[in-house]
This record gives C-alpha cells, structure tokens and sequence, in this order.
C-alpha cells in the first residue's frame, strides 16, 4: 500500500478506536492479570494508542510510560488521562523505546504485527528485552495467524469483503487482501455516511507465528514462562486463535 507509513493507523483510526475496540477484552480482568506481572512496575507499553490498557493499569498504581508513533492517539489518551498517570511518548516502538528499566514492557493486541518487516519485529523483541530489569517480562498479545500450507506453497492471496457496521445513515465496508506467503495483510474500512461522505481508515500488517516470536524472544535472551488464549489464561492449544504469552529475561540480562 503505496504512502502507508508509521503513524497512518493512528491517523486513521484515532477517532474510532476506543469506539471499535474498546470491548476487545474484559478489561478488569486483563488489568488484573497485567498488574500482577508488572510486579510493581515501572510499566512501558509499546503502541500505547489512546491508553485503553495503559490508564486503568496505572490506576493500579504503577508507573506508566506509553510510546505511541501517532500524535492523534497520544492526543486522545492525554485527553482521556486528566490526572496524567501515564506518560506518554511520542516515537518508534523500536528506535525510541525508553531506557527503563522496566518490570514489564507491554505489547498489547496484535501491536508487534504494525511492523511490517520481520527483521523490525526482532528488533523491537531484542530492544525491548534490554530495556527490562533483570527478571523483568515482555508481554506480547496477538491473533493465531490460519496458514494454509498449499496456500503458501502458491503464494496466494486471498481477499475479502464484509460489512462491519449497516445502519440508516452510515455503512461501514471491510475490504482486506492476505498475501499469505509473505504473511502481510493490508486493507481498507471504508465508512459511508449520510453528512459526511466517504472516509478511508487504511490498516496493513505483517502476521507473525507464535512460533517465529519464540525465536524473535530466544534470540533476544528472553525465556517463555507463560502462555495463554486469554486474559483469563485460558490453556493455549493447537486451536488456539489467540495468545498471551510472557516472556521472562534472566538474572543476567539480555545480551
């Protein structure tokens, strides 16, 4: 997708965010369960967004630091954060990690997938692993990636259409394309509405393994401890679609 850039989700979305995804999880429980890792912190979420996570974990009481590229979403979680409880940070989820150290390093729902090169990924797992204090974790949440192997084999693309919202004066249309042997996905939700026309909100990620972030975090001297399906760790299986997984750097370091 021709101009996409770092800061185009945010852009793109920062208006609708909370509204869209703000029921992704039960929140309490995932605030719950981030508070007890962080083991009192200080907390660095990585694609920190509008604050969704990051103000009710600082409600906890620990210290939080959010790195964002998108000056809009950082406006809105300042705008949602009048006590400001988390600090926030404009810059690269790679290049502008803040030196810590931290107990936790937080990339949250599918976020590690908003770099769209493999090698940026292993070098946001290997940066953020040096920014945590010995026996810190580094939490990363994402989808399952459904990988067809003959699909694979023959470099496929599959597209998609569907409806995300159908009302009386608006229409909300997914358009989406996987290039499944690059793993990229890219798309558009094209709003229509009945007063203000027609509004493009592009997104384009790159899907990673649970397995290829294994490598990502062994690489990077960090261990895996636990993995979930769930905020309400749930047992990850084979039909797993989802996974929380937290991994620990040792009482040396990373590398």
């Amino acid at each position: 997708m021709d101009r996409y850039g770092s800061d185009t989700y945010g852009r793109s979305f920062a208006d609708v965010y909370d509204e869209w995804y703000g029921d992704l999880d039960d929140l309490a429980v995932l605030i719950e369960l981030l508070a007890e890792l962080a083991d009192g912190g200080p907390v660095c979420e990585l694609g920190v967004g509008t604050g969704r996570i990051a103000i009710p974990l600082a409600a906890t009481g620990v210290d939080v630091i959010g790195v964002d590229a998108s000056s809009e979403m950082l406006a809105r979680l300042v705008a949602q954060d009048p006590l400001a409880t988390v600090t926030p940070v404009l810059g690269d989820m790679v290049d502008d990690i803040p030196t810590g150290p931290f107990s936790m390093i937080l990339i949250a729902f599918n976020t590690l997938f908003n770099l769209t090169e493999p090698q940026r990924q292993a070098d946001c797992v290997k940066t953020a692993a040096q920014r945590l204090r010995a026996g810190g974790c580094l939490v990363i949440d994402g989808i399952v990636p459904e990988v067809h192997e003959m699909g694979v084999a023959a470099g496929l693309v599959v597209d998609d259409v569907s409806i995300r919202e159908l009302c009386i004066d608006k229409v909300v249309l997914s358009i989406a394309r996987h290039h499944l042997e690059t793993q990229m996905a890219e798309g558009q939700f094209i709003e229509f509405t009945e007063t203000g026309g027609v509004r493009l909100r592009p997104w384009k990620a790159r899907y990673s393994s649970p397995d290829e972030i294994d490598a990502m975090a062994h690489a990077a001297g960090l261990a895996l401890e636990y993995r979930w399906a769930s905020p309400e760790r749930a047992a990850f299986s084979a039909t797993s679609r989802r996974h929380i997984s937290v991994y620990r750097l040792g009482s040396t370091g990373a590398p």
